[in-house]
């Protein structure tokens, strides 16, 4: 590595961390109505949706009628997305005029947008018209993860709140995440990837003239509103079909810092976030600790895979180039390798380089990262809430470990709390290894492989696991688009969503009816070094376990083979 990379890597941190305390607590005020420096802006905004609407916003819902009314808004989101992709042809902004969509690919797109999955199995460019991704993929890009954003905010209350059963309202919440939270970062982004040079035009695609004499189409489009919003939103995806590795998605060094820093900004803010939730800064300070542990080593590990030559060319000159397979030169070794790390600590399926062409161990991290169930960092909401878990799971363990009903933040955990958290450490396991395992076993979906061996069983496994993730990225050599794996993947999707979804407002609904303790010298502290060390190896013991035979049989035996050569 060289010193650039390494002021590279200072550069990221500080740009995602420094912000995080001030963005935090801004969220917190947004989500719940008090005032914020855009307020004057964006508040006669807020109520004239709400009037629209024929919203009260101070209507406030039990879980089950927030859940009710997730589920109402997602299947509508579905249906129409749906149909804007089957409609294509017929619908306007179409100057390439582009055909709709196969419905089971459509369903699967449509599936994947809906659920903050953005997995593609189509190249942008060439599939899609400017309509389908604004109105479709756009709207979509920004409710998504406002979804997010409002479940974790009602997993927040149910902590914070005692002895009620209101826990919020979801329109309420859904508009003050999209306006207050989406919409502002959003705008400034794009504002700074058109300064670099991504387009943002009407305009049909510029017929050119190649060097050899031959004609070729140089796709435009609104990209830079999108993928302002693919990167804030960790949604992912791409408006054109090698994602953020084309020169029109992220054409500069500093376009790929500000991408690459935009995956983790709120996620990492709500940390404070929910600190601010239940006054107790030090809990959103250990919740941080532990994420960067994780985060931090495998990206480490990753780093280091990547700047190893492969054994099948030792000796040969081009042994120290060849990792740079499958990169772009103008991010180098180390861009791509903290963009596959961050991307899939997050659930964001964008890649600045192919995975399919990192080492076996390279791919082994960021395939780990998504088993995890999104939880280094994660997705806007979704990571937090899914951190969440995992700390109830850790306060689970250790109240068996010494003899007493456990406890987090004066809220004890009991029986209906316990199975919930048993059923969403199952979500993960059934999307990514049960789906997973038959279409490795079925002839038909297992044509979609293009490769032998250890490598083509990752492939699949990657597929899988980054649906069921609701992650969104893929080894670049799977052919993901038969019917088979659209349903497949689409049911996955959904699993990977609505499988921890309802379990955390049912866990939110029960904790906010429950009184709050005080806490005492004999409480469990959740916020010092015993904790967080607690809390890494729960998740990397739990959560990453579970995996090692799956990953035993994919990249650590491709690995294992190079070496044995």
């Amino acid at each position: 590595m060289q010193t650039s990379d390494y002021w590279q890597l200072i550069a990221f941190f500080v740009l995602v961390l420094a912000p995080a305390p001030w963005l935090g607590r801004y969220l917190y005020r947004a989500m719940e109505g008090e005032r914020t420096l855009l307020s004057p802006l964006l508040g006669p905004l807020e109520r004239g949706c709400y009037r629209l609407c024929g919203l009260e916003p101070g209507a406030a819902q039990d879980w089950k009628a927030y859940a009710a009314s997730l589920l109402v808004f997602s299947l509508a989101s579905l249906l129409l997305l749906f149909a804007i992709l089957l409609l294509q042809g017929v619908l306007p902004l179409n100057p390439q005029k582009l055909a709709g969509l196969e419905w089971s690919l459509a369903l699967n797109t449509a599936i994947s947008f809906v659920s903050n999955t953005n997995w593609q199995a189509y190249s942008g460019e060439s599939t899609l018209s400017y309509f389908s991704q604004m109105l479709g993929l756009g709207v979509q890009n920004f409710v998504s993860p406002a979804v997010g954003l409002a479940v974790l905010t009602v997993f927040c209350r149910g902590i914070a709140r005692r002895s009620t059963r209101e826990i919020g309202n979801f329109w309420v919440d859904l508009t003050r995440a999209t306006l207050y939270g989406m919409l502002p970062l959003c705008l400034l982004l794009a504002l700074l990837l058109v300064w670099q040079g991504v387009p943002q035009t009407f305009q049909p695609y510029v017929d050119a003239l190649t060097l050899q004499g031959q004609p070729q189409g140089i796709p435009l489009g609104p990209a830079a509103s999108q993928i302002a919003i693919k990167q804030l939103g960790t949604n992912g995806g791409g408006f054109f079909g090698v994602n953020s590795a084309h020169p029109f998605e992220n054409p500069t060094a500093w376009s790929n810092l500000f991408e690459v820093v935009s995956i983790l900004l709120i996620p990492a803010a709500l940390l404070f976030t929910f600190g601010h939730y239940v006054r107790d800064l030090r809990q959103s300070r250990a919740l941080l600790a532990s994420m960067l542990i994780v985060f931090v080593i495998g990206l480490g590990l990753t780093l280091y895979a990547e700047y190893q030559p492969n054994p099948l060319l030792a000796g040969l000159p081009i042994e120290q180039a060849c990792s740079l397979e499958g990169k772009e030169s103008r991010f180098g070794i180390t861009a791509s390798s903290l963009w596959a790390v961050t991307t899939t600590a997050a659930s964001n399926g964008s890649v600045n380089a192919m995975h399919d062409s990192f080492s076996a161990l390279g791919s082994l991290m960021p395939l780990f990262n998504m088993m995890l169930g999104e939880v280094i960092f994660g997705g806007v909401g979704a990571g937090l809430y899914g951190m969440l878990l995992f700390v109830l799971i850790a306060v689970f363990l250790a109240g068996l470990m010494i003899g007493r009903t456990p406890e987090y933040l004066g809220k004890k955990l009991e029986a209906r709390e316990v199975r919930l958290l048993v059923a969403t450490l199952l979500v993960m396991p059934v999307g990514a290894l049960v789906f997973g395992a038959l279409a490795a076993s079925l002839p038909g979906p297992l044509a979609s492989v293009s490769n032998p061996g250890p490598h083509g069983f990752s492939q699949i496994l990657y597929a899988y696991t980054s649906a069921s993730a609701n992650n969104g990225s893929a080894f670049a050599g799977f052919g993901a688009n038969t019917i088979y794996h659209n349903l497949m993947l689409g049911l996955a999707m959904l699993l990977g969503r609505f499988g921890y979804l309802l379990p955390v407002l049912a866990i939110a609904g029960s904790l906010a009816q429950k009184k709050r303790a005080p806490l005492g010298s004999d409480s469990f502290p959740t916020h010092g070094p015993l904790f967080v060390t607690l809390l890494t190896l729960t998740i990397l013991l739990v959560g990453g376990l579970t995996f090692l035979p799956a990953l035993a049989l994919g990249p650590l035996a491709e690995h294992l083979s190079l070496l044995g050569q």
